[in-house]
């Protein structure tokens, strides 16, 4: 598989960007990397960056796209910039911080177990994954494997992700930020499950009634 160079350069950049957000909310590198915890973050978070690269995501709107969802995509956006600075600053300014070192590297451990939630089924879906809630050529519907049971993993990842970062830096602002990204994942799940059904019919229904679509025996 080809990578492309541009492709490349804006992750890694857009991911430096990141991590320099909450580097310079927890008060510099010194401060940052003063916690073997966000060291293991920070690693991580490049190690996903190099395995995406690998992938065939895209943001091709296809045969077929609900164009009407794509305000998620900024909200997403403004949500992941404030996630990157202020559960960073509250822990510096300790304002609603909890616990000490051991929540750091649960929220490490949560962070590094989302990430391969998140990525895994990109690999899987291989073009058929987009940026956008959109039907792509040659659409198939995987109902086996890691989607056996949960037709949004990768979404739970991002949620898994969002909590795990949150708890790296102790932050209690940083959770209240990882529950407001489910209200545009909640608005992009039942927008996908619209195409699906409507391109798959009764094969996506029944589908459906043998799976979960976040969460395990609870939604």
């Amino acid at each position: 598989m080809k990578i492309s160079v541009r492709l490349a350069f804006v992750a890694f950049v857009s991911t430096f960007a990141y991590l320099w957000l909450a580097i310079w909310g927890l008060g510099g590198f010194a401060a940052f990397f003063s916690h073997g915890a966000l060291v293991v973050v920070a690693l991580a978070t490049l190690a996903m960056v190099v395995a995406s690269l690998f992938t065939e995501v895209n943001l091709s709107s296809g045969e077929r796209e609900d164009r009407a969802n794509r305000w998620v995509l900024p909200a997403f956006g403004i949500i992941g910039l404030l996630s990157g600075f202020l559960p960073a600053y509250t822990d510096r300014v300790d304002v609603w911080t909890f616990g000490g070192e051991g929540v750091r590297w649960l929220g490490a451990v949560l962070y590094i177990l989302g990430g391969a939630l998140r990525i895994w089924p990109v690999f899987v879906l291989g073009k058929r994954f987009s940026g956008l809630v959109a039907i792509q050529p040659g659409h198939s519907l995987v109902t086996d494997g890691i989607y056996r049971r949960l037709r949004n993993p990768s979404y739970l990842g991002m949620l898994i992700i969002a909590v795990g970062w949150a708890l790296a830096f102790r932050s209690a602002v940083g959770l209240l930020l990882a529950a407001l990204m489910v209200i545009p994942l909640i608005a992009r799940i039942h927008s996908e499950e619209a195409l699906l059904r409507a391109q798959f019919g009764a094969d996506y229904e029944a589908y459906c009634t043998r799976s979960w679509r976040l969460i395990p025996k609870i939604y």
